[in-house]
This record gives C-alpha cells, sequence and structure tokens, in this order.
C-alpha cells in the first residue's frame, strides 16, 4: 500500500512539475511580447486572457502539490511511527526533510513570487520518496525532547534547503543579467533585488531554527560529543558559524551577489555533510 501511495504522490509532484513548467513558459512569452517583433510571442500566448491563464496553471500546479504533500505526509507518519514513536533511518530522513521543503515552498508560494524553485523542489521530493520504500527500520529516537530537536533540525535544512536552491538560481540569473542575454525561464523570474530579498529571508528564517536546533541539543542531549555525535556537532557549529557572518555581513556591510551565494552554498554543504553524511557513514558503511 505504501509503495501505491508513493508512486501516486510521485505521479502528482510530477503533474505539479509539468504545470509549473508550462506556468513559466507562458509567463516568460508574456514578459517578452513587449520586446518581441512579429507574430512569435503572441501565438506562444493564444490565449483570450494570458495573464488569467498563468495564474489558472499556478493554481493548479499548487493544487497537485498539495495533493502529493497529503499522500507524501501519510507515508512518512507510517514510515516513522508517528506519533507514538519517531524513527528516521537515512532515506527516511531525506523523505521527511522533502516533505518538510514542499509544506514551506507552497507556503512561500502563498505570499511570495516563488513558484519557480518547484521545478527542483518536487522532482527532488518524488525520488526522495520512493527510494523511501527502501529504508530499513531504523533506531527508535528515545524522548520528546529529543525528537523536538531533530524535528527542529529537519525544518531548518528544509529553509536553508531552499535558500541554497535560491542562492543557485541567483547566480544563474546575475549571470545573464551581466552578459545582458537574459534566456529562456530566466526572463519569467521576478527582479534580481526580489530574488536576492527571498534569499536572505529564507536564510534569516533557516538560521533561527538552526539556532533553536543546536540549543536545544546542547540542553537535551546527554552528550553532543560523544564519538558517534562529535562530527555532526562540529560540523553543524561551523555551518551556523558561516550563516551567522553571512547575515552579519548583509546587515552590517549590505553584502549580496557571488559573495552571499558562495556563503550560503558553502554553509549548505557543511550542514549537508553534519547530518546526511554523518547519518550515511554510521547507519550504512558502519552498520
Amino acid at each position: 500500500m505504501s509503495l501505491i501511495l508513493s508512486l501516486l504522490a510521485a505521479a502528482f509532484y510530477s503533474v505539479s512539475s509539468a504545470l509549473l513548467s508550462r506556468t513559466l513558459k507562458k509567463r516568460e512569452n508574456v514578459n517578452t511580447m513587449p520586446f518581441e517583433t512579429g507574430h512569435t510571442a503572441a501565438n506562444d500566448t493564444n490565449v483570450e486572457n494570458p495573464t488569467e491563464y498563468i495564474r489558472q496553471l499556478h493554481r493548479l500546479s499548487l493544487v497537485s502539490a498539495a495533493i502529493a504533500l497529503v499522500l507524501h505526509g501519510w507515508i512518512v507518519i507510517n514510515q516513522t511511527g508517528l506519533p507514538s514513536g519517531l524513527t528516521l533511518p537515512l532515506f527516511t530522513s531525506v523523505s521527511v526533510t522533502t516533505l518538510i521543503i514542499v509544506l514551506l515552498h507552497i507556503v512561500l508560494c502563498l505570499r511570495q513570487p516563488a513558484d519557480y524553485l518547484g521545478l527542483a523542489v518536487y522532482p527532488l521530493a518524488a525520488v526522495s520518496l520512493l527510494v523511501s520504500q527502501t529504508s530499513g527500520g531504523g533506531t527508535p529516537i528515545v524522548g520528546a525532547a529529543v525528537q523536538i530537536h531533530v524535528l527542529l533540525s529537519l525544518v531548518s535544512y528544509g529553509i536553508l534547503t531552499l535558500a541554497a536552491a535560491q542562492a543557485g538560481l541567483v547566480a544563474v540569473q546575475r549571470h545573464f543579467l551581466a552578459t545582458h542575454k537574459p534566456v529562456g525561464f530566466m526572463r519569467a523570474l521576478p527582479a534580481l533585488d526580489t530574488t536576492e530579498r527571498l534569499l536572505f529571508t529564507l536564510l534569516t528564517a533557516g538560521f533561527v531554527f538552526l539556532s533553536l536546533s543546536l540549543l536545544s541539543g546542547f540542553i537535551y542531549l546527554d552528550n553532543m560529543f560523544d564519538q558517534r555525535l562529535v562530527h555532526k556537532t562540529l560540523l553543524s557549529c561551523i555551518g551556523w558559524g558561516i550563516f551567522a557572518i553571512l547575515l552579519v555581513g548583509r546587515w552590517q556591510f549590505g553584502w549580496r551577489g557571488k559573495k552571499a551565494v558562495h556563503w550560503t552554498l558553502g554553509g549548505f554543504a557543511i550542514l549537508i555533510v553534519a547530518y546526511f553524511g554523518t547519518k550515511l557513514v554510521i547507519e550504512i558503511m558502519l552498520d
């Protein structure tokens, strides 16, 4: 049953991705119409009201993603043993993280023009959900306080994953603007100032949850520097430090552009190694 639901959720994620691609294509055509001659752009937007048609595609994409999210959530509840317990082997952890990412993305799209991130988010969620079907039992995480610490960690990773995706997009956007040759769906994106503001909004939220995660770990875990946790703890603290420096640099010195992109991706890479890399070594290479 779980496999069938996973395939169904993956199908809805695929539909949402297809609708999103169509949305961005239509938006690109509408945005280029004032700058193009001939009938190319007009023919590509062959509807009576292109703006309303784009809104409808956008809504359908979010509805499809929401249906996939509900199915994804049901599968995650069964895999992790919630609410009576919490078991998070590696692939289940990835699936839980992508579930959080999709939820955050849908909420974000209701307030910000960030639907384009779905091109990365939805396929990632579909793949992680299918791969999670191979997860073993794992070791139960005992204690409400420890479970809260783990969930805070996953939420922070989810937000910072969106920030990393946004940073990559900002880098590509800056490259095409520098060459004065925006192509493809780059023309459908918001202005660079808007995408950079969203990047730092995500970084700030992710930093807050990462801080809460580390704080709860030091308070509630018996020993954050246990032999099996020391690498995760040290790398997480280094990642926290990188994001702290970046945010201070933004507020005090106006950091942006390449510097912001590089620091974001560097901090994110360290956090991925800290959590998922540690689980990979402990659960697969050692056990």
